[in-house]
């Protein structure tokens, strides 16, 4: 039986909700699996809000990439949502499902080789 004045230790993890690179690489892979599972994007956008300021440097500029890539992949959606209407929506959402694809593994990308993204801030790459 265990001591009960002993305090139980803490459950060793692998720290993948902690801010770094492992937390990183799981924001990216939600926002690629919610073209599958659409619920897994906002499970990364609240990951990276919450671990946002927390990090080193370089790792701050893909907290603010990530950020970046779904709240404006969200507004091109529902813009695109918008013009189904005039029946250009169809292929305006397949430009924003590109263009976070390509953002998120050039994100990817950068994290694996341990480089920050250049210009955070942009609407392109």
């Amino acid at each position: 039986m265990s001591n009960p004045e002993q305090a139980p230790e803490p459950r060793q993890t692998d720290r993948w909700l902690e801010p770094g690179k492992t937390n990183l690489q799981v924001i990216y892979i939600l926002y690629l699996a919610s073209f599958v599972i659409g619920i897994s994007g906002l499970v990364g956008i609240v990951l990276a809000h919450l671990n946002r300021g927390k990090s080193e440097a370089w790792l701050e500029s893909h907290y603010t990439w990530a950020i970046r890539t779904f709240w404006l992949g969200f507004l091109g959606a529902f813009v695109s949502a918008l013009l189904m209407i005039v029946m250009i929506g169809m292929l305006t959402m397949v430009l924003v499902a590109i263009w976070v694809i390509v953002r998120t593994v050039v994100g990817l990308q950068k994290l694996g080789r341990n480089e920050p993204i250049a210009n955070p801030q942009s609407w392109m790459l």
